[in-house]
């Protein structure tokens, strides 16, 4: 989230400073190589399906190991993502952590030789063929860390993908039809704003605002747009049509209300506890929201794909990665396996999660199966885009920053583009 996840990821945890992040670090018990613990860092919320599926997880793995004791410390997002190749290149590293996959992130790290490389695992267990090719992408890396071919150095155990979540009780209550194209959406858009409502959650300083940005951007695009950008195959162009169409049009919903100008601060957190509380009628974003707005979310609601678009926001999940200098390895690859197990597969799908390889007839939430089909036909016409800030390391910041002054007007359209070009040159160049 993320990056990407990218994607960055919402919890409902409060993300810890780094400072804490680096005391951590010190544990006396941290980097036991006696074969009895193991150290496991992750960021999930309790109540999303990941974390649900990983205590799960935890608890199995216990059982299966006696003796073995699973020392979970939970992160957050921006934690993780501002602090791991410091901290992985220490001795302190966990023997197993969630991290955000992609070119910038966890490409990034195996370029610089922090991640064990896990191909022989993958093969002899098995995940290699439970992970399917569109979710793979970004568990294989090369030598320079671009995804998509190469080493395994992650394993995804679920996927995720954005969507519009729209809350069903406001649309009623205001008279406004639910949309079903993109000409509807942005119909009950002015209509929210005539009535004073602002009608899309927004977080300017996380990842939120940049993928809009980027779905606008997508719904002007193709698969050769992507590759270019994300697998840099070939030189994007920041002033073509489909980038000026989102950032032009990312300004303009400022503008008409659409999005508040007071969003420049807000976190990811704010926006998805606004749409929680029914004060934003939308909010698009990844389906890592699923399990929480389930449990939280007291009015009906419901989701639907980004309309008028072959492409949205979306890959395999965050990854399991072993760091280079964990000393419990083998049991660091018994935990993933644990997860890629049919058990912890349908915990996941039946939370609101979207497996890899669970068991479809286990899948029995009426949401879930829905969730789970969506993602299906994305993945059929290939329509997995990635997330904007993925091509570099460091890029991530400079999205927020630079669609910070879209919000606030300090910048047009044009500037805005000069400005993120010139940051992927660069962080592209220096990766």
């Amino acid at each position: 989230m993320l990056t990407a996840r990218r994607r960055v990821v919402a919890t409902a945890a409060a993300v810890v400073g780094t400072t804490l992040l680096l005391a951590s670090c010190g544990d006396s018990d941290s980097g036991s190589s006696d074969g009895k613990t193991l150290k496991l860092w992750h960021y999930e919320a309790p109540n999303s399906a990941m974390g649900m599926a990983w205590d799960a997880a935890i608890k199995e793995f216990e059982k299966t190991h006696p003796g073995v004791e699973v020392k979970f410390e939970e992160k957050g997002f921006e934690q993780i993502q501002k602090t791991a190749p410091m901290v992985l290149n220490s001795d302190d590293a966990p023997d197993l952590m969630e991290y955000n996959k992609g070119n910038a992130t966890a490409g990034h790290l195996s370029k610089q030789g922090l991640l064990t490389d896990l191909s022989a695992e993958a093969t002899a267990r098995g995940w290699d063929k439970k992970i399917g090719a569109g979710v793979r992408t970004t568990s294989q890396y090369d030598a320079e860390g671009v995804m998509g071919s190469g080493k395994w150095y992650g394993i995804p155990n679920y996927a995720e993908y954005t969507m519009v979540f729209y809350n069903k009780d406001l649309f009623q209550k205001h008279g406004i039809a639910e949309p079903k194209t993109f000409d509807e959406l942005t119909a009950a858009m002015d209509a929210f704003v005539d009535k004073g409502v602002t009608p899309l959650a927004n977080a300017g300083a996380e990842y939120v605002a940049q993928q809009y940005l980027y779905q606008l951007a997508l719904s002007k695009a193709d698969r050769s747009w992507v590759d270019s950008y994300q697998l840099y195959k070939g030189r994007p162009d920041f002033h073509d049509a489909a980038w000026t169409y989102g950032a032009e049009t990312f300004a303009d919903w400022v503008e008409k209300g659409y999005l508040s100008k007071k969003s420049t601060g807000t976190k990811a957190e704010d926006a998805g506890v606004s749409f929680i509380q029914g004060k934003s009628p939308i909010l698009f974003s990844g389906s890592w929201w699923y399990g929480r707005f389930t449990e939280e979310s007291t009015f009906d609601w419901g989701t639907f794909l980004w309309p008028g678009s072959d492409l949205t926001l979306g890959s395999g999940g965050n990854l399991w990665v072993v760091p280079k200098g964990s000393e419990n390895k083998e049991l660091a690859y018994d935990f993933i396996d644990i997860t890629m197990s049919e058990k912890i597969q349908n915990i996941l799908g039946n939370n609101g999660g979207v497996p890899v390889a669970a068991d479809p007839a286990a899948i029995k939430d009426p949401q879930s199966k829905a969730l789970i089909a969506d993602f299906n036909a994305l993945s059929e016409r290939d329509g997995l885009a990635f997330y904007p800030d993925w091509p570099a390391p460091g890029f991530y910041d400079v999205l927020v920053s630079e669609t910070q002054k879209l919000i606030t007007g300090s910048a047009e359209p044009d500037a805005y583009l000069d400005a993120v070009e010139a940051a992927y040159d660069k962080g592209v160049q220096d990766r």
